[in-house]
């Protein structure tokens, strides 16, 4: 397959709204590709060259850019950005300027080369990178047609941004293979345990959808991805459809699935930059990474699971754990605004000791070999209670199992009074689920001072918004537009939120919101009113928490319910857009 052939797709595509057609249009392409081209096909129509937790990113600057489509069609870089400040879209001025350019037409290049060429671009690092990126990129755009240097363009500023998402291309390959929807579950399931989702469209290219599953495994250094609890409102409700549950303490950490291998160097693969940080410390004989709940690895940022090998009787696991901070002079837990400090890519030795973090394991997902997944909870639970031994840095999770609604509420108010964010709710004989699935896990969780407001906080994706007026004119914007997701994955808007943010907050919102800024309404989003509709529209990448007084019915919000004084609690960035609330979700939440 040519990249030229895969431009005109991508063209019809970003023509429809329908998602639908865009599912077929895509069913289409990957029949017409082959084993070889279609992980290419798959990532290079997200926008991405590798999949989420092993991101492989071009880390040029639009300024970057707009010198390398200059140097390619032979303009001056000033005039490549008054072009762009008239259009909006570096693909758009990439793809007239190749248009008014007269240039011999070079042979048709195929998408894998492409796909090779851009990952060789990516790869490039060390003195004079930046300068050798440039060039790659030039050459590349002067060697291909117009539409092409359109998403080239765009892939390589990462605004591709088609409307879709992992879940439409599983939709794809579905009925690519059948002409419906009925492998979805079957696809999901092998998504959720291994999320490299070319990886799974070459397998169902070489299998067919029902092996996909059987050749999918859990697998040390590919998260599976986290199970989410739902909500419900009551301790009664919670009985009644899950029966026996065990309780669990909700700590106010930040998500970790910690993979551990004995069999493994440190230095290898992506730990291979660790050694200065570890210099002072013996070269180990295991290999230790870790996920975020949005699959980004963020091994660096823990150097204390350095140090966790005497803890684990095991020689390859995988456990699911929460990262809490702690006073390493009381040795009380910190709030979530201090254990969030630690997410970060510089100063991690500074940072280890002024917010050091105990990892609380509450779940086992793998181990020696073989996944657990599938297993019932107490059944996981003997088996993790018997992996991690007691020490510093693991902490294997407290639980009580009961069937009584009384002793929900009790054990609930315990963890309140113990300064936790309230209790968490499991089946007793559920699997580990991926995703928001099923009501297998439950949160029980009280907002402080939440008396005549919502017993729980709302995740919600910036849309869009608004300059403002007055004192926060300084700020560039005086309000934002926020949003949930539908039954359809949808994004439909929930509040107008213009209150809780500090000046630096403020300042902070409008600086993330001007990496993701778009001329026209995403195509994912749904109805956005007249009378709320932004000033500036944002892609959607921007998660928040908010809190509210309640949800209260609205024509206006295309959610159909508004947030009653919505403020701003904290952003997210350990959340991903498919991770934020749903619609059905608010349905379960209530005034405390």
């Amino acid at each position: 397959m040519t990249f030229s052939e895969f431009s005109l797709v991508l063209r019809e595509i970003e023509q429809t709204t329908l998602r639908n057609q865009m599912m077929e249009k895509l069913a289409a392409l990957f029949a017409k590709s082959s084993a070889e081209e279609i992980a290419p096909v798959v990532y290079l129509s997200l926008g991405c060259l590798r999949p989420k937790f092993d991101r492989l990113e071009f880390n040029l600057a639009e300024k970057m850019v707009i010198r390398a489509i200059a140097r390619a069609y032979d303009t001056k870089p000033d005039e490549v950005t008054a072009l762009y400040k008239e259009k909006g879209d570096l693909g758009i001025v990439a793809e007239q300027l190749r248009s008014a350019k007269s240039v011999v037409r070079s042979p048709e290049i195929s998408i894998i080369e492409v796909y090779e060429r851009l990952e060789e671009i990516a790869r490039e690092e060390g003195q004079g990178s930046q300068e050798r990126k440039v060039d790659g990129v030039a050459t590349l755009l002067q060697q291909v047609d117009a539409l092409s240097a359109r998403y080239i363009t765009r892939m390589v500023v990462g605004k591709l941004r088609l409307g879709f998402s992992d879940k439409t291309i599983l939709d794809a390959l579905s009925f690519m293979e059948s002409g419906n929807k009925q492998g979805r579950d079957q696809l999901d399931f092998a998504y959720q345990v291994s999320p490299d989702i070319g990886q799974i469209a070459r397998l169902v290219k070489e299998h067919g959808v029902a092996k996909v599953a059987t050749e999918v495994k859990v697998t040390f250094g590919v998260p599976v991805v986290p199970a989410l609890a739902q909500r419900l409102k009551t301790a009664a409700e919670m009985i009644d459809k899950m029966g026996a549950v065990a309780l669990e303490p909700k700590y106010d950490g930040t998500r970790v699935q910690i993979h551990f291998s004995r069999s493994r160097e440190s230095g290898a693969g992506s730990q291979k930059d660790k050694g200065q940080l570890f210099a002072e410390e013996k070269k180990q004989d295991f290999e230790v990474r870790t996920f975020t709940r949005n699959l980004d690895e963020n091994s660096l940022m823990f150097p204390e699971l350095q140090r966790i090998a005497g803890q684990i009787q095991a020689d390859e696991v995988i456990l699911d754990s929460e990262a809490v901070g702690f006073n390493p002079t009381t040795g009380a837990m910190l709030p979530f605004q201090m254990t969030i400090t630690r997410k970060r890519k510089h100063g991690i030795g500074q940072a280890t000791q002024d917010v050091p973090l105990k990892f609380f394991v509450f779940d086992i997902l793998y181990k020696n070999g073989e996944s657990l997944i599938e297993k019932p909870f107490r059944e996981r639970r003997e088996i993790l209670t018997n992996t991690i031994r007691k020490g510093k840095v693991l902490e294997v999770d407290t639980y009580k199992e009961t069937n009584d609604p009384q002793t929900i509420r009790d054990y609930h108010q315990q963890q309140l009074d113990a300064g936790l964010e309230g209790a968490m709710v499991k089946q007793i004989d559920g699997e580990y689920s991926p995703g928001r699935t099923g009501f297998n896990w439950v949160k029980f969780k009280e907002a402080e001072e939440s008396s005549g407001k919502l017993n729980d906080t709302v995740d919600v994706v910036v849309m869009g918004y608004y300059r403002g007026k007055g004192k926060r004119t300084v700020f560039g914007m005086g309000a934002f537009l926020a949003g949930v997701l539908d039954e359809h994955g949808t994004v439909v808007t929930l509040a107008k939120i213009g209150t809780g943010l500090t000046d630096e907050q403020w300042r902070e919102m409008k600086e993330r919101c001007l990496q993701f800024e778009v001329a026209e309404k995403p195509k994912n989003f749904g109805r956005v009113e007249k009378i709320i509709m932004p000033d500036v529209w944002v892609n959607p990448s921007i998660v928040v928490e908010v809190a509210a007084d309640e949800i209260t019915q609205s024509p206006t919000h295309s959610a159909g319910v508004a947030l009653r004084f919505p403020r701003l609690v904290d952003f997210r960035d350990d959340k991903s857009v498919d991770q934020i609330t749903s619609v059905g979700e608010l349905s379960h939440i209530k005034i405390a």
